[in-house]
């Protein structure tokens, strides 16, 4: 789904083994850039969707967060329920996505 967040256009999937998901959630759990694992599911963010600033960004972030993966991955696990916002390369909780993203009009 599109959606503003910050005044910006985002593309977002509710993360969910039954609903709908676009071109781009296929294309991933394809690629195995998506998997479940039980009800949560892994995703390899510098994969979906990829730009260079953001997985810059990524990498810079993941290495300074937690050592070992450096630019060679940044893996999230997000909850049935929770949000993937692809174009920002994060996962937000149902909550969150209520309060802080809007429809696009």
């Amino acid at each position: 789904m599109e959606v503003k967040y910050k005044n910006k256009s985002v593309e977002a999937w509710e993360i969910s083994k039954t609903n709908e998901q676009p071109d781009w959630v296929k294309q991933a759990f394809k690629e195995n850039y998506l998997s479940w694992y039980d009800d949560r599911l892994k995703i390899l963010l510098t994969g979906i969707n990829p730009t260079a600033k953001r997985n810059i960004k990524l990498g810079i972030m993941n290495g300074i967060l937690s050592l070992g993966q450096g630019f060679g991955g940044t893996y999230a696990m997000g909850n049935i329920g929770d949000v993937l916002d692809i174009t920002n390369g994060t996962v937000v909780s149902n909550k969150y996505f209520k309060k802080h993203y809007s429809s696009k009009e």
